[in-house]
């Protein structure tokens, strides 16, 4: 099996490298891509190290490629793929809404993936971390309202997220002054209530993501989703604050025991011991951590939680490696 990873030197490219060296996935042949600018580059992978080399203007040699390098370049190079004869997981935007393009996290609707075109969609990273968490309940208990509060980290913008985060608190501490230009406002020391462009109705498209995106994944155009996406002062990992109204109503301990047996969760929700999901324990982890689990105020029956998920790994290169896995276990894969 020879596979491929478009945009190996961004920070999704060298999480997909570390998750399939983990992977039980039979690679022959791993082949790296990026900007010209950054041909010849050595990167590790198991044992070794591999170059990543320029990418071509048509088809790659690979049966999978999984593509991290942005929507307009997959907009334009992944048709030229599939024409090749490779499938490609696409973790940029550009495909999924397309009604012809399954868009999938594999706890939830894996079987999705096998009805693809040459092109399978990865959803957004704040959709995916939450999709884990929500779907066994949804699939229990049945959902009529979904009402989400984000926490997202500056690796969400990228590198340039990091390193502006790095170093505004430096100068901050330094007295010194300084002006942002990753994001809208000064991120050091502050939270900003605005990710992505505004839309028409007020919210951003970050937020309507979420919504577009899980109804999608769970195939339910009924729900009813509400979310706020929030920048906050961390280099890794988001965070969410989650509440479901319910069509059957649930209690905290039920979920607890539900979500303890769910693929992809851990849960962590041991308020006297101080034990909740927080960035810093989720950072780097695969599962989706969940707790705060308790009895909606608002809604009758309705549960609260919190989720943390580390979107460089559940939110993208994790997500993206599992489709393949998933495929190759189901004998859709050469």
């Amino acid at each position: 099996m020879k596979l491929a990873i478009v945009g190996a030197t961004g920070a999704v490219g060298h999480e997909l490298l570390k998750v399939l060296g983990e992977s039980e996935l039979p690679i022959d042949e791993l082949q790296l891509y990026a900007s010209p600018r950054s041909a010849g580059t050595r990167l590790p992978f198991r044992d070794g190290e591999l170059t990543v080399q320029a990418m071509p203007e048509g088809a790659i040699p690979a049966d999978v490629i999984l593509a991290s390098a942005g929507g307009s370049l997959s907009q334009a190079m992944a048709p030229k793929w599939v024409a090749g004869g490779s499938l490609v997981i696409d973790n940029s935007s550009a495909f999924r809404y397309d009604p012809a393009v399954p868009l999938v996290v594999p706890e939830v609707n894996g079987a999705a993936a096998l009805k693809h075109q040459g092109i399978i969609a990865n959803p957004n990273c704040t959709t995916a971390i939450a999709a884990v968490a929500v779907y066994p309940i949804y699939q229990r208990y049945g959902l009529r309202r979904m009402i989400v509060s984000t926490y997202q980290a500056t690796s969400g913008a990228g590198q340039k997220g990091i390193e502006e985060l790095r170093e505004q608190t430096r100068q901050e501490l330094a007295g010194e002054s300084y002006a942002p230009a990753a994001f809208a406002h000064p991120i050091a020391f502050n939270v900003i209530p605005h990710i992505d462009v505004f839309q028409d109705n007020g919210y951003t498209k970050e937020e309507m993501k979420v919504v577009w995106e899980t109804r999608k994944i769970f195939g339910d155009e009924s729900l009813k989703i509400s979310c706020t996406a929030v920048r906050i002062p961390t280099f890794r990992t988001h965070a969410e604050a989650i509440t479901l109204d319910l069509e059957r109503p649930a209690t905290p301990q039920e979920v607890r025991e539900l979500l303890a047996g769910s693929a992809g969760v851990e849960v962590r929700d041991d308020t006297a011991g101080a034990l909740y999901p927080m960035p810093l324990t989720a950072t780097s982890k695969y599962d989706v951590e969940v707790g705060r689990i308790r009895q909606s105020l608002v809604f009758d029956g309705g549960i609260d939680l919190f989720v943390a998920g580390d979107q460089l790994l559940k939110g993208a290169a994790l997500n993206a490696v599992q489709i393949a896995e998933y495929l190759y276990q189901q004998g859709a894969l050469k």
